[in-house]
């Protein structure tokens, strides 16, 4: 154990445990012969487990990886009861105001103390908050529909261990933070640190064998029940496109969710789906009786440093098989008046929920409808930032901006109305957010798209459309189901697995 270098040193520690309540341990190691799955499988021996990656890099995303197992806590939350799990433990109490507010007083005891070459996050919740969470927030959205799926409305670990990896300088750090007040000395406080760290190195030693991908063999996408027949999502269409013309709403997102069996690992579709749609923000979080595999295209928000962001993404081609046919295509999105109207009101939306909980005068749109390209698809994308006030916090950040514009609609709260209305089920993870809040207050998050909930021998997979004045029904019931194919091609290739 002792052979293993750390930092910082425990005459370092001692005079960092002066400053704070919780202080990172860690150790660096070379990642040429690790990837962040491959460390995932070997570290993963809980039932609870997560995995936060970029498969595509961006100059905004992508440089950092983050992985663990066995969190310190863990929180449920339905509705307003939130039940903690710690190892053999459980208390359950009411939130006075919200789940947001119910978790940053549970943070408020920590005091983490930076040191030395630390990544942006050292450690804190991690987890997801889904869609209907927003009643919490909004109560006149109404009451929910019918719940089919029975998860909660939101599950956070709180992780003290982490294995964090660093594309852009091919690193992993591991991550172990030490809480000096529970031990009876700063000598145990730091040998407790080190001695995880220990454990993990050995488990990162373990040889590893899994079976190959045949990501060369053409896959189909399989077959699906969903919750929605074509009749009744198109009949959806036109009661938005009602309110539309009354002038309540300017665009909706109604979805519909497909069911198909799977008796595969998270694991199997995470490999499959890095596969078949790599993405900006992948993961997945095992979280006892089920789990959520994403390839999210698109930020929530991001709150780091005092600076907030959001990337609305609106408007979408596929890529071309030439340079030539590749810029056709980019030039005839932005002449796509229908794709710019919509990413047009996100970016408001975006203006607005920024606006909320940034200093006044400090929102701004630093890029505007730009083309982003990724492996598969291009997308129309704007950055709107923003000087958080003081007098908020990331979790505020979170619940100004809380449901994204790309899957409500505008103006989001009435909008969110109509969609209650007509949807006939809860959307629990889809069109959520999934992120982490950081010991020291940090924040970032992805919306709940391209998501998988693997729950009971059964693959959830849920789509909507942006629906505005001139819509086509049919064409908008087509664009759940095709944009529902990615996932579903990946759930046929992590059932060929051997």
């Amino acid at each position: 154990m002792n052979s293993i270098p750390v930092e910082p040193s425990f005459e370092a520690f001692a005079e960092l445990a002066e400053k704070g309540n919780v202080i990172p341990v860690y150790t660096q190691l070379a990642a040429d012969f690790e990837t962040p799955l491959s460390a995932y499988l070997k570290v993963r021996d809980s039932r609870h487990a997560f995995l936060l990656e970029s498969a595509e890099s961006t100059d905004k995303s992508g440089r950092w990886s983050i992985l663990g197992t066995n969190p310190r806590r863990v929180y449920e939350a339905r509705g307003k009861e939130i039940t903690v799990r710690s190892g053999l433990a459980t208390r359950t109490f009411t939130a006075e105001d919200d789940v947001l507010a119910a978790l940053e007083r549970e943070m408020a005891p920590f005091k983490p103390v930076r040191h030395g070459n630390l990544p942006p996050f050292c450690g804190g919740l991690l987890g997801y908050m889904s869609y209907d969470a927003i009643r919490q927030f909004e109560p006149t959205i109404g009451p929910a529909p019918k719940d089919e799926l029975g998860i909660p409305d939101a599950v956070f670990m709180l992780a003290d261990t982490i294995i964090v990896f660093d594309q852009k300088l091919h690193r992993l750090q591991i991550v172990a933070n030490a809480f000096p007040a529970e031990h009876s000395s700063l000598e145990e406080a730091y040998t407790d640190a080190r001695g995880r760290i220990a454990a993990i190195v050995e488990m990162l030693n373990r040889p590893l064998h899994v079976p190959a991908l045949n990501g060369l063999r053409p896959i189909e996408a399989v077959e699906a029940q969903s919750n929605t027949t074509q009749a009744e999502y198109e009949a959806m269409v036109l009661a938005g496109k009602e309110y539309i013309a009354a002038g309540d709403i300017f665009q909706f997102v109604p979805s519909q969710r497909f069911s198909t069996p799977f008796h595969r690992s998270p694991v199997d579709l995470y490999r499959a789906l890095r596969h078949v749609n790599p993405s900006p923000y992948m993961f997945i979080l095992e979280l006892g009786e089920f789990a959520l595999v994403g390839s999210s295209p698109e930020v929530h928000v991001r709150s780091i440093g005092g600076r907030i962001d959001i990337r609305p993404i609106a408007g979408t081609r596929w890529r071309g098989k030439t340079a030539e046919e590749d810029d056709a295509l980019a030039a005839d999105l932005l002449a796509d008046p229908k794709e710019c109207a919509e990413h047009l009101m996100l970016v408001d939306l975006a203006r607005n929920d920024v606006g909320r909980i940034a200093k006044h005068g400090s929102v701004n749109v630093d890029d505007f409808m730009i083309v982003e390209r990724y492996s598969h698809v291009m997308h129309i994308v704007s950055n709107v930032s923003g000087e958080l006030d003081p007098a908020h916090s990331a979790y505020d950040v979170l619940r100004a901006t809380f449901p994204a514009g790309t899957v409500s609609g505008a103006p989001k709260i009435r909008a969110m109305q109509v969609i209650n209305e007509l949807e006939k089920s809860k959307r629990c993870a889809y069109a959520g957010a999934v992120g982490y809040f950081g010991f020291d207050g940090g924040h970032d998050s992805c919306i709940t798209l391209r998501t998988c909930l693997l729950k009971d021998g059964n693959a959830y997979v849920q789509a909507g459309a942006g629906v505005v004045a001139d819509s086509n029904p049919t064409y908008e019931y087509e664009e759940t189901v095709n944009k529902a194919k990615g996932m579903l091609r990946a759930i046929a290739l992590a059932r060929s697995l051997e």
